[in-house]
């Protein structure tokens, strides 16, 4: 299994293709919410994620929330711009997570300092790639980490 992560999620209308990507990688998808936003029917209507309730997601009030619960993966490696190493630098385990800020809403300094030995170039170091989507982004690492776990 592998954890997709989404720090600060607002539900912008891309979401819905990562919503799609969980069920069919049977990923497990968290949402953590620091600024307390709050989704609504409305606004998984909008996404395109009617599907929702049927995924594996769980929510997150902070941080600390999200690594305190047992649903939390051991090792986590959070997609940036902000990082020398590429995804296909490092090998991804079974249970891994991946953690993408909002568009928008990079993750914030404290989380960089957090995780300084585990960033990684979203999506590659080809710099005209990194100004992709986040759900494009997502779906490339994602795919990427997959295809390593099996």
């Amino acid at each position: 299994m592998l954890h997709i992560v989404l720090f600060n999620p607002e539900i912008p209308q891309n979401t819905g293709n990562i919503g799609r990507l969980c069920a069919i990688t049977e990923s497990r998808l968290h949402l953590i919410h620091p600024l307390g936003f709050t989704i609504t029917d409305k606004h998984l209507k909008r996404s395109g994620m009617d599907y929702w309730k049927s995924l594996d997601v769980h929510h997150h009030e902070n941080w600390e929330a999200f690594e305190a619960s047992p649903e939390a993966p051991k090792r986590l490696w959070l997609l940036t711009t902000k990082a020398d190493h590429a995804y296909w630098d490092v090998e991804f385990a079974d249970g891994d997570g991946l953690v993408f800020g909002n568009e928008g809403h990079g993750a914030p300094d404290w989380l960089h300092a957090k995780m300084a030995g585990q960033r990684l170039t979203i999506p590659h170091k080809n710099t005209e790639m990194r100004s992709l989507n986040l759900s494009t982004s997502v779906g490339i690492v994602t795919y990427e980490a997959l295809r390593q776990l099996r």
